[in-house]
């Protein structure tokens, strides 16, 4: 387990989603290499889908956007205004080389996070993403997780919903489960800055780290 924390960064306006994946590429070898340190990118992206490794092409229903591969874990992803993206590029060969523990721990984040706000979420085993109850009492995702990890150092992260425009999901099934609908916090009846949830996301950083060491 290594003391240091890495480093947060916040990028303003939207990154487009292909330099973000050139940058987030160039970290992750430099990290592995001992050239850089770990990092905690968190940004949003002009309306984007994306393509994991698993993605099933009758699963893209309306091409819309751009469309780019993106290396990670999962099937179609969207991404755009709105939507609060965390890029976590950590070096697991001095966190306990555990991809599941580093998965979980990634989910028990953005569940404090939220519940920090008042929203109840929770993750559920064999569907990605993370869960909670819409207007209407039905489940749904407001947050989607997606990791790659190569040289023991990861790449990607999550994502979670804010207030972006829901009809964008339309054009994909989102992560291939097309019998839930995906929610906001906005649609929730709750209106907050992207300043906020960084915020709050920075506040739970310790207590994401320390739930990968091992011996925690």
């Amino acid at each position: 387990m290594t003391d240091q924390s890495p480093e947060w960064r916040v990028s303003p306006g939207l990154v487009p989603y292909r330099e973000a994946l050139s940058a987030m590429e160039q970290r992750n070898a430099a990290i592995a290499a001992g050239e850089a340190g770990e990092l905690v990118w968190l940004l949003e992206h002009p309306p984007v889908y994306t393509a994991g490794t698993s993605a099933a092409l009758d699963e893209l229903l309306d091409p819309r956007f751009e469309v780019v591969e993106a290396g990670r874990g999962g099937r179609y992803t969207y991404h755009g205004p709105g939507q609060r993206v965390g890029y976590v590029m950590l070096d697991l060969s001095r966190r306990g080389r555990d991809v599941r523990r580093f998965v979980h721990g990634l989910e028990q984040w953005v569940i404090a996070t939220l519940a920090g706000f008042g929203v109840e979420s929770w993750a559920v085993d064999g569907r990605v993403g993370i869960w909670t109850r819409d207007i209407d009492g039905s489940e749904a995702k407001i947050g989607a997780i997606g990791v790659r990890v190569r040289r023991w150092v990861t790449m990607h992260g999550f994502s979670v919903n804010l207030a972006p425009d829901l009809t964008h999901f339309g054009g994909i099934v989102p992560c291939g489960i097309e019998e839930f609908g995906v929610t906001s916090l906005d649609r929730l009846g709750i209106a907050l800055a992207p300043g906020e949830w960084d915020a709050a996301l920075h506040a739970r950083l310790d207590a994401f780290l320390a739930s990968l060491d091992p011996k925690g």
